[in-house]
């Protein structure tokens, strides 16, 4: 019993990569710490993530509150430069020049008494992901405008409306891109009597060329979708939201959700192209943060992966994140799912995987159609899943259902492993990812042959500074 108090007192390793704010780094040429940066890896990996969690006496709420910050690696020639960059949002600016915490966000509510928080509206802190198009990057965030970037240096242009986004409609943080097409799909949430669902079809400028919108059953929320064929699918938790203390700045968003599994989970299903509603249907409740990928079978059923969690406790594992010590167990893990399209019915559904996981990711190229191979975070199998963070990342094979798994060692933690595609064989690439190393209190780029992830990683790369864990990241 001693032991268990001893231990949990003690902070836990990956706790030091969010200990302090990170600090910025301009474009710097990375050293290699062991193997060699292959000359066929020409591209950008970029990657988002809060990367600031307090301000003065001040701390954030919540895991997602923090300011969002971009890192970029730029490979070529055999060489890799990286810059490391926050979001110039106006929330940051004001914040920054205040030095102190001044606006409410998805974990938490503005500072000052209720009547100074009265009306004020929540920072954008696009800390999310990060979509890249032709001529700039896009910083995303799940409640309002992305902002957009310069690809090179990382220089914050401002709010971006797309060519159509009226001022504040949502623009969610898992666009779908469409390699053959190079059509990106994507949605946001509104809220007001009802919840509406903005669906968006755009070019591969990312400029809208469709719009439309349903209304869901409840005040719920929701983070992805999956593309699979001609569709996309959305599952939507039985999460419901009391809007009263939130608009009144009394609760913050994630403590204004409650569970409410009684009302299942639903299902709607619309056509690509036209953006019309298909199907809807209510399932089994469950929750999901993450899909995989999608694609139609030969029987035109729609087959999804994505990784399941029984109910919505994982929300308080990632506020505790925060604090650096976490205590609450909340374990998602990789399924398979078969649907009728026409009907919203579910034809089957089948656990993949045991391990705990998150982050599952595809080749680009595979996006929408059948994958064999999802790349995904996991837990190592020592792991207490309440108190760590996920310290591996592996690859599940479709065909032959088994996992291949890349050991990083002790008190490393990747973040979302990322594909790269080798330019004379798409098929086959290399999986980077971002580790932090808690015993060296340092950050790295590790580069992975994706068809040898257990083998010793192709290079690692040295970063001039800490970056915190991040969420979700792009390769160009």
């Amino acid at each position: 019993m001693t032991t268990t108090i001893h231990k949990h007192s003690q902070q836990a390793s990956w706790a030091k990569v969010i200990a302090k704010p990170a600090s910025e780094f301009p474009l710097t040429q990375l050293s290699t710490i062991s193997g060699q940066i292959p000359e066929n890896l020409k591209g950008s990996l970029y990657r988002n993530g809060p990367a600031r969690l307090e301000r003065g006496e001040f701390h954030v709420g919540h895991w997602f509150d923090g300011d969002g910050a971009i890192l970029a690696v730029h490979f070529a020639e055999g060489q890799a430069r990286a810059t490391y960059r926050y979001v110039q949002t106006a929330g940051y600016l004001e914040e920054e020049n205040a030095g102190k915490l001044i606006y409410g966000n998805y974990g938490m509510n503005a500072t000052g008494k209720w009547w100074q928080r009265f009306g004020k509206t929540s920072k954008n802190v696009a800390n999310t992901s990060v979509l890249a198009l032709p001529d700039k990057l896009l910083a995303l965030w799940e409640g309002g405008l992305p902002h957009s970037l310069d690809l090179e240096t990382l220089e914050t242009n401002g709010l971006e409306n797309l060519e159509g986004l009226e001022n504040r409609l949502p623009y969610s943080a898992h666009p779908k891109r469409d390699a053959n097409t190079g059509e990106i799909f994507n949605f946001g949430v509104s809220y007001g009597k009802n919840a509406i669902l903005h669906l968006y079809r755009s070019d591969r400028n990312g400029n809208l060329i469709k719009k439309n919108q349903a209304t869901l059953a409840g005040l719920s929320m929701i983070h992805d979708f999956v593309l699979a064929g001609d569709y996309l699918i959305f599952c939507v938790p039985p999460l419901r939201m009391n809007p009263f203390p939130l608009l009144l700045n009394l609760k913050s968003y994630s403590d204004s959700l409650a569970w409410k599994p009684e009302e299942g989970t639903e299902i709607l299903v619309f056509d690509r192209h036209n953006l019309e509603l298909v199907s809807r249907n209510v399932v089994e409740p469950w929750y999901q943060w993450h899909f995989g990928n999608g694609y139609s079978d030969g029987d035109g059923n729609l087959v999804f992966d994505l990784v399941r969690y029984s109910d919505f406790t994982t929300n308080q594992y990632l506020k505790e994140i925060a604090s650096g010590k976490t205590k609450t167990e909340a374990k998602g893990t990789l399924w398979q799912m078969r649907l009728n399209p026409n009907t919203g019915i579910f034809l089957e559904s089948s656990q993949l995987c045991d391990r705990g996981s998150e982050f599952p990711t595809v080749a680009p190229s595979q996006v929408g159609q059948n994958s064999r191979y999802t790349y995904l975070s996991i837990h190592r199998p020592d792991a207490v899943i309440n108190q760590e963070l996920f310290g591996a990342i592996a690859r599940y094979d479709n065909q032959t259902h088994t996992l291949t798994e890349a050991n990083l060692g002790t008190n490393r933690y990747p973040m979302e492993p990322i594909f790269a595609p080798d330019p004379s064989n798409p098929d086959n690439g290399y999986v980077i990812t971002v580790v932090f190393d808690g015993d060296r209190e340092c950050s790295e780029v590790w580069v992975f042959d994706s068809d040898r992830l257990e083998q010793e990683p192709v290079c690692r790369l040295d970063m001039p500074s800490i970056v915190p864990m991040g969420f979700h990241g792009t390769w160009r």
